[in-house]
């Protein structure tokens, strides 16, 4: 399996307080990869580290097996938006695509060109006259132009109202299928996760809490439901991610490696949403009284 993006207990600090820390994960290529985390988990840092904007104070990161710190090789192949889509706003887009062309070797003014054809953007208005989703896909045609490997998105869609947010992320995988791209995007919006990736990363307070391919990330966890008091967790329990109880029933998250048959508790199925959540989520984890997590 080839990997395009590597960290290794990667770690960025502010002062005495860890931005990132010890984050280890490997995306593979042609993904469509979702990085979660609430404010402050640590996204940004980690994707500017991946561009080579920020140097590591602890760990490793490799980009195509390489350091991308200054080296050419490595940053023509990736493109990056940032979270408040920097473009300038006197330019036009052409003016934009001239410039990314003067600047990339491979740079592809007829997709550019076709990209904002395809959605009405004018080419020939000064961005900043633009509005906020017509800015983005100026910025994601502008990236994509460059006809990277690995595309960066950090929450290029959080400021634009929904039809735009629809738009921009049908046009990323109309180009992701025409390219083969892979795409790492950071966003909070988990139903626009839910379409578009099928592969998770979650970060909370400054750490990795789970990666992976969605199907499979989904395969083997379950919510389970029984009686407050209902006795030892089913065979085939690993981890019990979350737990919420009322005085009379409990409800579990839990990570399984093998199927669930107990009569005491219900299983079903989880969505990425309930995934994403438990995760994040600062529930009680910890078992109760007559709860073991077999062997």
């Amino acid at each position: 399996m080839d990997i395009v993006l590597e960290t290794d207990q990667l770690g960025k600090r502010y002062g005495r307080a860890w931005a990132l820390r010890d984050c280890s994960l490997r995306l593979p290529v042609g993904r469509v990869a979702a990085l979660v985390g609430p404010n402050g988990a640590g996204k940004s840092t980690l994707l500017h580290l991946a561009v080579g904007l920020l140097r590591p104070d602890a760990g490793a990161v490799r980009v195509f097996g390489r350091t991308p710190y200054n080296d050419i090789a490595v940053l023509s192949e990736v493109g990056f938006v940032a979270q408040d889509t920097p473009l300038y706003r006197d330019f036009t887009a052409d003016e934009m695509f001239t410039m990314g062309a003067k600047l990339n070797r491979r740079f592809d003014t007829a997709l550019a060109h076709r990209r904002l054809a395809q959605i009405g953007i004018p080419r020939d208005k000064p961005v900043g006259k633009l509005s906020g989703g017509q800015r983005a896909q100026v910025a994601l045609a502008l990236a994509m132009a460059k006809r990277p490997q690995l595309l960066l998105l950090d929450e290029p869609v959080a400021s634009i109202d929904p039809l735009a947010r629809r738009e921009f992320l049908q046009a990323l995988m109309g180009v992701v299928a025409e390219t083969g791209t892979t795409v790492l995007l950071s966003s909070h919006i988990l139903a626009d996760l839910e379409r578009t990736c099928d592969y998770l990363v979650v970060l909370h307070a400054s750490q990795v809490k789970l990666v992976g391919d969605v199907s499979a990330l989904l395969a083997e966890h379950r919510q389970l439901v029984g009686s407050r008091d209902g006795g030892p967790l089913p065979a085939g329990v690993a981890q019990v991610v979350r737990a919420e109880h009322t005085d009379r029933q409990s409800t579990l998250l839990v990570r399984t490696n093998a199927p669930l048959r107990d009569p005491a508790w219900k299983a079903y199925d989880v969505t990425l949403e309930d995934l994403i959540l438990a995760y994040l989520g600062d529930g009680d984890s910890r078992p109760r009284a007559g709860w073991e997590v077999p062997a």
